[in-house]
This record gives C-alpha cells, structure tokens and sequence, in this order.
C-alpha cells in the first residue's frame, strides 16, 4: 500500500477511545492477507472493558467482530484475491501447541496474546493474517451481517457441546445477540426454547426470532414460567447467554431451572478475576447436572464453526439483520458504546461501526 498509516479507535487509560493515526498492518508472511475493515460490532465482550481503566490495553487496538474487502494478498494466498469481500476470523492460536494441532485453537494458552497483535484489531481501517481467517462472502451476505458471525460462531459451539436433541425443552437467560443467536440455532435443531430477560423490546425480538415463550425476569416469576414450560421437571439444556456482573445471579439461576440430570452451558463470559460464586453444589451432584463451559469457538469435527455459521446466514437459517439495531461510523464509537451499554433506554441488540 501507498500510504502506510490509517486511523484507529485506541483505548485510552479512563476505558473509552480516541481516534488516531497508526501504522498500518503489513503482510508479514507469504500466506497473509490484508484487508479493508469495512464494519466492526460491539460484543459484550467489549463492554466489559468500556470505561474500566486497564493500563495493559492503553493505547491497544481492540475489537475482535468485522468484515471487509481484500486490498492485498501474499504470494501463497489461494483462497481469496484482491476485490474479494470476507468476513475474518479473529480466533488465531500460535499454531504450534496441541491444541492448535488438532484445530482446538479456542484452547490455544497463547490465543489472546497472538490475537491481539493480529486480527483482534476491529476498530481499525485496515487488518493482516492468515489467509485461512479470511472466509468469502456470497454477494447477498451484507458486511453488517457477516459481523454477526463471529457471535453465531460463539453460539454454535454452545449448542455443539450441548448434545441438543429434537424435542428438548431448552431454557436461554439473556436475550442479548448471544441469546438471541443460541435461540436460534435450538429452533433449527428441533428445541422448544424459553428465554429469559429484562429488556421487553429484547423479549418481542425473541418472539419474533421464534421463541416459544418469554419472560420478563423483572416483572414475572422466571423460575414458576421455567416450570410450567417444562412440565415441572427443569430444562433439559440452560443456556446462561448474559454473563458479566449478572454471573452471580444467573448461573446459580441457571442450576435451579435444570432437570434432574440436565446441562447447563455457560457462554456468557466471566468478569476479570472472577472467583466466587455461590451454587448449590449438592443438588449439582446430586441431580448429577452437567455444567458445561463453552469458549469461543474453532472447528467442529471436520468443519470450522465459522463456514458452518456462514451458510447458514446464507441459507436463510440464521437471521442477522433482525438484531442489527444500530449503525455508528467509528468517529462515533464512544457514542457507539454508550448505546451499546444502555440497551434498556434504547433498545440495542447489535451496534455496528462503519469503519
């Protein structure tokens, strides 16, 4: 590229961003590619960080949800060419650990450290990797959709590990694009899903994505509704998608709506240095309910998680344009956070930066 600086959102040390001028990424390795950012998301993720001061991430290019358009491509690259629009994953492992070696890269003990020097730049106008991150995209797949696949992605590997059958009674706590997304893929496996949240305008999107019922957790009884969906037995799946600072609640919440001998996924994320929590460990044994973490995402079998999401957006399966509530250009981006953050007063599910 002619002009070897672009402009990036930075953290600054208060937890909010300022625009600047930076270098722009270059093609380090014969199979890199280097691409436009053309739209980055806001995930819950982010959120944890906006306005927490973390010295370690002053002046760090965050962001880890975006599509764009190829600019430029190493000599090895044979997927995609210059022009091709893609959607980049972010998950990069340091392809050397065991993990890595068997496509479990979400695993990776150096995932964040590799990331975050390379693909996790999202707030960015220009990214570099490898060409294997770099999915192409079927011309009616918009750029703002395809940033939703890395949060389908997430999803995908919470249903996956959860085991999910035709016919199961599944139980979703938080409506939010994790929930929203896992409510989706539990209808397309055959569930009957029941999803939890306080956010009424998150609720009527839910209903309208195909829930079978929902619940305001403020003003109804969740754990009475929990039971009547399921015929007094419990879930057979929870699905705790909010995660956060509402972990405290809603995980203990999440093992009193199991079934004797139920799951319990856990997708939403923990805070920093979270440690304790309160559950009911003796019905946990007792009931012998299986909690199951889930992290990320990376291939399934044969398939990575990614293209499975892909197709399915694709196909029509998946709806990401319904949970696309916003759109800021990135100049706007602590505008972009504030709406993102204050979902209750203004009714986001999925904000996105045009970058």
């Amino acid at each position: 590229m002619e002009d070897d600086k672009m402009k990036a959102a930075l953290k600054t040390l208060e937890g909010d961003f300022e625009l600047s001028q930076v270098k722009t990424p270059e093609i380090k390795h014969p199979d890199w590619v280097l691409a436009r950012v053309k739209v980055a998301g806001i995930c819950g993720t982010d959120l944890r960080h906006w306005k927490i001061k973390e010295p370690e991430l002053e002046c760090k290019i965050m962001g880890h949800e975006l599509a764009g358009e190829v600019v430029e491509v190493g000599p090895a690259v044979t997927n995609v060419k210059p022009g091709d629009r893609v959607v980049i994953e972010t998950l990069l492992g340091d392809d050397t650990c065991e993990w890595c070696n068997i496509q479990r890269y979400n695993l990776c003990p150096n995932l964040y450290p590799v990331r975050m020097k390379t693909l996790s730049q999202a707030f960015a106008q220009y990214v570099a990797g490898p060409q294997k991150k770099f999915y192409k995209l079927p011309d009616h797949v918009s750029f703002e959709e395809a940033t939703l696949l890395d949060t389908f992605s997430v999803c995908m590997h919470a249903i996956q590990l959860s085991g999910i059958k035709l016919n199961d009674k599944v139980v979703i706590i938080g409506a939010g694009c994790i929930g929203l997304g896992q409510l989706q893929l539990a209808k397309i496996s055959g569930a009957d899903v029941l999803i939890i949240d306080k956010v009424d305008s998150a609720l009527k999107l839910a209903k309208e994505l195909g829930a079978n019922e929902v619940v305001n957790s403020e003003s109804e009884n969740a754990h009475e509704k929990v039971m009547q969906f399921t015929g007094n037995r419990g879930a057979d799946i929870v699905f705790e998608c909010a995660g956060g600072s509402a972990m405290p609640i809603t995980l203990p919440q999440a093992v009193t709506y199991s079934r004797v001998n139920g799951k319990v996924v856990i997708v939403g994320g923990f805070e920093k240095d979270q440690k304790l929590i309160e559950m009911d460990w003796s019905r946990i044994q007792m009931s012998e309910i299986k909690l199951i973490p889930s992290a990320s995402y990376s291939f399934w079998d044969i398939y990575p998680e990614m293209q499975i999401s892909l197709d399915l957006v694709a196909n029509g399966k998946l709806n990401a344009k319904k949970l696309i509530t916003h759109n800021f250009p990135l100049d706007k981006i602590n505008e972009a956070f504030e709406t993102a953050r204050n979902k209750e007063e203004t009714g986001a599910v999925f904000v996105a930066l045009t970058v």
